[in-house]
């Protein structure tokens, strides 16, 4: 059994720690084996908990396909009632990103790599799980299983495929960014075409969003730019759609 105690008063401008949100995206999913089984849930001490069956299993670490094919099957079911609507489009991600800036010291670099041009709003908005990084990915019996549901949405897919395959999410969790060839192997088994062109459309945003979102962590736990903020940065001017 896993035991979930929330943290109170959380302020992350990026991802939510929602309770209510979890346990609506575990009973909502549950018997599709993308998610842990709720077993129940209340408070204790003015503080919210939650509780789950425990995945015995490895946190992900190799074939991004898999990851790709799971995100599929998550992008095709219903959405859930009560979940908040996600950024959708490159003018909403700017001002988030803008948002998330506002609270940092020192954010002319980022301010003046801001992306150009536009990306429509994607006009149907799905369940998106809002944080798969490799660290929420439990591989086991051949098969893998999301976890930490705090921040689900119904938004743009594409916000999924970024939040996966940022370099910044890599380095944290896994040690290091994908390769070009992992890469490329996420993107190719994801299920819709259309989808991982839109990804790559928005790929600069997201990128720039990343980098503001570490730049804030770094400031607030007191480290110099970090090797995330580095890597995050970095992928932003490789966009040749970039300004």
């Amino acid at each position: 059994m896993v035991v979930k105690l929330y943290a109170r008063d959380t302020d992350n401008p990026l991802f939510a720690n929602d309770p209510q949100r979890e346990r609506a995206a575990l009973q909502a999913l549950g018997g599709t084996g993308m998610v842990p089984h709720y077993l129940s849930d209340g408070a204790f001490e003015g503080q919210q908990w939650l509780a789950y069956t425990h995945i015995p299993g490895e946190t992900w670490s190799q074939n991004a396909g898999h990851v790709a094919q799971l995100l599929g099957r998550l992008h095709d079911q219903p959405a859930i009632s009560g979940l908040p609507q996600g950024c959708n489009g490159s003018r909403a991600l700017a001002e988030q990103t803008h948002h998330i800036l506002g609270r940092c010291q020192g954010a002319e670099t980022l301010l003046a790599v801001e992306p150009r041009g536009e990306v429509v709003p994607y006009l149907s908005p799905t369940l998106i799980h809002g944080d798969p990084v490799p660290g929420n990915i439990v591989a086991h019996d051949g098969t893998l299983t999301l976890i930490d549901w705090q921040c689900p949405q119904i938004g743009d897919p594409t916000e999924d495929l970024a939040l996966f395959l940022s370099p910044a999410m890599q380095q944290v969790y896994r040690g290091a960014p994908l390769s070009a060839a992992e890469e490329a192997a996420f993107l190719d088994r994801y299920p819709d075409p259309q989808l991982v062109a839109r990804y790559l459309a928005l790929r600069p945003w997201y990128h720039w969003r990343m980098a503001a979102y570490c730049l804030w962590r770094d400031q607030r736990d007191g480290r110099t730019p970090s090797r995330a903020f580095d890597l995050e940065l970095a992928a932003l001017r490789a966009c040749p759609e970039s300004g």
